[in-house]
């Protein structure tokens, strides 16, 4: 895979015009463009068309977490707009994770397209291990329950799993080379940390095992989106 392949730019905007804006001038200096609740809540699903008709590939971050039925029913939905990737939360649970996988693959059979790659989120990159006992009331340590919900997503069926860059190298040794891990939290040396707690460089990402990075402000907040980057590719190729 190319380094710039590895980079999903999150759209972490409220304007359709600023998101295209964004896809016209990165499409080929990035993998994909992540459409988060942000933008999807704001402009509909037809950004995932727009997007796509400029040449880039979409990750559908909704992260899905209800009743099983409730679930695969928006499985089958992303799976009609032909997405690259979506997902799913794992604390829904394996009834919920398996609901969705069967969704898909009865879907796409049935358009004679490509399954998008369906992914569990873990636990968020904003949340700190005191916050997963004290608010969540979780008693496992963090990597226990990312552990726990990555494993089990890959009995059931899924792609992969969206997950801390912290737990990719144990994720990897248990569910194998070809499982998916997709990494936000993702900061070159030169930017800002934000609001995440658990977060890495691009280039030690790649180490760890990561297979796609989400990337957000320090490109899009950047004063020239491309030439940032065009800077974290540079950073990946050494």
């Amino acid at each position: 895979m190319k380094p710039k392949e590895r980079i999903i730019l999150a759209l972490d905007v409220d304007s359709e015009a600023r998101a295209l804006e964004l896809v016209e001038k990165l499409a080929d200096s990035v993998g994909a463009f992540k459409v988060g609740m942000q933008l999807y809540n704001q402009v509909g699903p037809g950004i995932v068309r727009q997007i796509q008709d400029l040449g880039g590939r979409v990750f559908v971050d909704l992260k899905f977490h209800d009743i099983p039925n409730t679930v695969a029913g928006a499985a089958r939905v992303m799976t009609g707009l032909n997405c690259f990737m979506f997902n799913v939360h794992s604390s829904g649970g394996r009834d919920m994770m398996t609901a969705a996988m069967k969704a898909v693959q009865e879907e796409s059979a049935r358009l004679g397209c490509a399954p998008p790659l369906v992914l569990a989120v873990t636990v968020l990159t904003s949340i700190s291990e005191q916050q997963l006992h004290d608010e969540m009331y979780i008693s496992r340590s963090m990597e226990q329950t990312v552990m726990g919900w990555a494993q089990m997503a890959k009995e059931c069926g899924l792609n992969g799993v969206v997950c801390s860059p912290q737990e990719i190298e144990p994720i990897r040794r248990a569910c194998g080379s070809d499982f998916v891990i997709v990494t936000p939290g993702i900061r070159p040396l030169w930017s800002e940390k934000n609001d995440q707690k658990r977060i890495t460089t691009p280039r030690e990402a790649l180490r760890l095992g990561a297979d796609y990075m989400v990337i957000g402000r320090p490109i899009t907040a950047a004063p020239d989106p491309r030439e940032a980057a065009l800077r974290i590719i540079e950073e990946l190729e050494e």
